[in-house]
């Protein structure tokens, strides 16, 4: 996997324009100027890697757009050793973003067997390395981990999923697009056993999480 000194500069590019765009944490646009996005799309799709847009990818999916990477992360308000739920793996991008990060303890969930098999193969291959990369499904989360300190979903969610609520450790902070055509962009922070905050952040638009019909 090759990492020319086009693809760096195309990244620094990349950072600029989302400082422009309002991302302010250092640690976060750090993240995006390391990890090169395009080992993460489709070959007839390289060209446009850097382009602040989201792109196809396998199982009818997307990777999403680095701003939207970015914004969700940032929300995030990470602190090293947290440990960090992903719901919906996808291209693998977010999850190499987290990993980017300095000392997290990352989990991914992916519920298409297509994606998660190709991705996690290309976790292999890159030397990436999150604690877990799960089949099943994210409407779930992963309580025999819980509780976290962040939990991130990748995908437009209908309702916020009760068990994702539940894994949150106090303080922690669930970043979810809720919404079933658009979703609006929400933050939950566990303040108590029973209580939580929460603040939206505005409109995006994901491809649907899907969960388990039976």
């Amino acid at each position: 996997m090759t990492d020319s000194t086009k693809h760096q500069g195309q990244r620094r590019q990349l950072v600029k324009l989302l400082e422009e765009k309002g991302i302010q944490n250092k640690e976060v646009l750090t993240a995006v100027g390391t990890v090169p996005r395009h080992w993460f799309m489709d070959a007839g799709l390289e060209e446009y890697s850097y382009a602040d847009k989201a792109y196809p990818i396998a199982a009818n999916q997307t990777i999403s757009q680095p701003y939207t990477v970015a914004f969700q992360t940032q929300l995030l308000e990470l602190q090293k050793g947290d440990k960090v739920l992903e719901i919906g793996t996808g291209s693998g991008y977010q999850t190499a973003i987290l990993l980017a990060l300095d000392g997290l303890k990352v989990y991914t969930i992916e519920r298409q067997q297509q994606l998660f098999k190709k991705t996690a193969l290309l976790f292999k291959k890159l030397r990436l390395q999150p604690k877990k990369v799960i089949f099943g499904d994210g409407y779930q989360g992963l309580p025999e981990q819980a509780p976290f300190e962040a939990i991130l979903v990748t995908a437009g969610a209908p309702e916020v999923p009760k068990a994702l609520l539940e894994q949150l450790a106090i303080g922690g902070r669930l970043v979810i697009p809720v919404g079933d055509k658009d979703q609006i962009m929400t933050r939950y922070i566990r303040t108590g056993e029973k209580s939580f905050d929460r603040k939206t952040f505005g409109d995006f638009r994901f491809v649907p999480l899907l969960k388990d019909k039976n």
